[in-house]
């Protein structure tokens, strides 16, 4: 029987091969499969599958360059399907923007596909053919790494989403989702690489089901501890506006919605829940500039009682323009402040904007009104008897380095994020997951607050202990999770990994060049 699936195999990968495009697009097809690990389908044996595919079709190649065309093809595949939500900030106003989105797609799954690419035939490269199962996962570890922080980093898509919902998220408090992505990488390369008919195959499969096993039971010890409750309670109230992109900003409708936060704030506690301590709005969830919203925030102030309140609003140091945080006193006056740092390239600024300043072109320059400009970097806020909080806006949770750039440990974690640029199916359920890990790898609790869902409070094993669905206008009461000791991850963040990751490269290359001469 092995040998006529070995047989088979043989066959159909003889024939994909024989052409450059049949090759290109099987490795497309192979990450269009791998994507279903992602949320929201979670179906991470198939996103296991397509990838075990697209590794069979890079170990197949005769040379680097082939394996890096492989790589590429399988990375556009699963990339397109990851990022399909990617085309929605242009359907907002289709009119203007709408004939952006596929090419919005098809530049961002093949440029983020090169990452790929490159590790696979330089893996391909240093292994010659042989230890494959080895090379490409350290190379697609680090590619990983590296697409984490170049040009400002877009991590998002990583393979540590395939295991949110498995006793393996516990796995991120140790290495975080980086870890998590390079052991999914091995597992899938080992796999195959243990089905090979030659001597060793049982000694190959017993390590492997022993690593899954030792793996899936850490993971289910660390899920299932223990977490401690507050000392001192805090009742929270996640606002949920629900303010449909194409209309947040439109004078006829802003005020609609500015007066639906606000009656959710005031609105009574559900049954057996206390009166709120702290009430949370929404990334830009005020449609005035700071300075303008006085009387509006003074109201707010009032509608939430005897509890504080954080939101999101815009602010103008003209011409400097941020997307902040703000705490508000009883009376409604900003007490805390923070403006977000870590800006979305082409959404929220543009690249080189001051450079094309200088040249004439006034309209791509963040300081001159045409974008934000970026805070000063990651701060804790005080919220007095709610203790220290580190705030994220949006994008920033998607950024493990953004929860280690403060010099004292947070009590807990608030994202606030408008999330209805993201569409209403795969965009925010992505982003959930992203601040699942966050939680998970910190050990701390994360409470999120987004426009049009998922609002959420996740405690500190990334477990979502309550939400509000996408599209649902609402308020969740709720009480906040206690944290977790510091976790490894927290103290050392990807330092081991790179290390562990480099030292396996350059014993390989060594070993590449020693063979060579």
């Amino acid at each position: 029987m092995n040998e006529l699936v070995a047989g088979a195999t043989a066959r159909l990968t003889g024939w994909v091969l024989a052409r450059r495009w049949r090759m290109l697009a099987a490795g497309f097809l192979a990450g269009m499969v791998a994507a279903s690990g992602q949320p929201p389908f979670g179906i991470f044996p198939l996103g296991l599958a397509g990838l075990a595919v697209g590794f069979l079709l890079t170990s197949a190649m005769v040379n680097g360059w082939q394996a890096a065309f492989a790589g590429w093809a399988l990375g556009s595949g699963y990339f397109a399907g990851t990022l399909i939500w990617i085309v929605e900030p242009f359907l907002v106003d289709v009119a203007r923007h709408g004939w952006m989105a596929p090419f919005a797609l098809v530049f961002m799954a093949g440029g983020l596909a090169l990452f790929w690419g490159l590790a696979s035939g330089g893996a391909h490269w240093l292994a010659r053919g042989r230890l494959m199962w080895l090379t490409w996962p350290a190379a697609m570890g680090l590619a990983e790494l590296v697409r984490g922080v170049i040009f400002t980093g877009f991590p998002w898509g990583g393979l540590a989403s395939y295991w949110l919902d498995t006793p393996l998220i516990g796995l991120a408090g140790l290495i975080g989702a980086s870890g998590m992505g390079f052991l999914t990488f091995l597992a899938v390369s080992w796999a195959v690489e243990a089905r090979k008919p030659r001597m060793g195959r049982t000694w190959r499969l017993a390590v492997f089901a022993a690593s899954a096993l030792v793996l899936t039971g850490a993971g289910f010890f660390i899920t299932r501890q223990n977490v401690p409750e507050r000392s001192s309670p805090v009742a929270l109230r996640l606002v949920q506006p629900n303010a449909p992109q194409q209309l947040k900003w439109h004078p006829d409708h802003a005020e609609t919605f500015l007066g639906r936060a606000i009656d959710l704030t005031s609105a009574p506690p559900e049954q057996g829940n206390p009166t709120p301590d702290l009430v949370i709005w929404p990334e830009a969830s005020v449609p005035f500039l700071l300075d303008q919203a006085g009387p509006v925030l003074a109201e707010i102030a009032a509608e939430a009682g005897q509890g504080r309140v954080v939101l999101g609003i815009l602010r103008s140091e003209f011409p400097q323009y941020y997307t902040s945080l703000v705490a508000l006193d009883g009376e409604g006056a900003v007490d805390q402040l923070y403006d977000k740092h870590h800006l979305v390239p082409f959404g929220e600024y543009i690249p080189g904007g001051e450079l094309l300043h200088n040249i004439g072109l006034k309209g791509f320059a963040a300081r001159h009104g045409f974008g934000y400009s970026a805070g000063p970097g990651p701060a804790l806020v005080d919220l007095g008897a709610a203790g220290n909080v580190l705030p994220l806006i949006c994008y920033e949770a998607i950024f493990p380095r953004n929860l280690r750039g403060v010099s004292e440990r947070p009590d807990w974690i608030v994202q606030i994020t408008n999330d209805a640029w993201f569409g209403g199916y795969s965009g925010p359920q992505q982003h959930l997951g992203q601040a699942r890990l966050r939680a998970a790898e910190f050990g701390l609790p994360l409470i999120r607050a987004a426009n049009t869902g998922i609002s959420a409070v996740i405690d500190a094993r990334g477990q979502v202990l309550a939400s509000l669905g996408l599209n649902e206008a609402g308020f969740l009461d709720a009480k906040l999770p206690g944290a977790l000791p510091v976790t490894l991850y927290a103290r050392f963040g990807d330092g081991p990994l790179i290390l562990l990751l480099l030292g396996i490269t350059l014993l390989l290359a060594a070993k590449r060049v020693r063979n060579s001469v």
